[in-house]
């Protein structure tokens, strides 16, 4: 199997922990922090081997933003991104302008 490096993002729900890796939507859950990064773990191997077996996971992992690096060995990264941050928007907020909330 290739090696495949991929973020993480854990969140709360209710009484689990649920554990996402974004670029290839895929998620699981646990109910540790470290039970669902075990979880996701399982899930995010068990999506690449069927794309190594239905010979997708390069279009794939390409597609998911990853790239490939050979050295020393071959390995797939995902990409680094320049800026992170949280933004808001107020979706069609002219259309509650006229609004009156009693």
């Amino acid at each position: 199997m290739k090696k495949v490096v991929f973020n993480s993002e854990i969140f709360r729900e209710g009484d689990v922990y649920v554990a996402l890796c974004p670029e290839l939507d895929v998620s699981s859950f646990g109910d540790t922090i470290e039970g669902a990064k075990a979880s996701l773990k399982e899930a995010v191997e068990a999506f690449i081997e069927e794309c190594e077996t239905m010979g997708t996971l390069d279009e794939i992992l390409e597609e998911a933003g990853f790239r490939k690096e050979l050295e020393p060995s071959e390995v797939w990264v995902p990409r680094e991104p320049l800026s992170e941050e949280k933004m808001a928007i107020y979706p069609h907020q002219d259309q509650y302008d006229n609004c009156r909330y009693e």
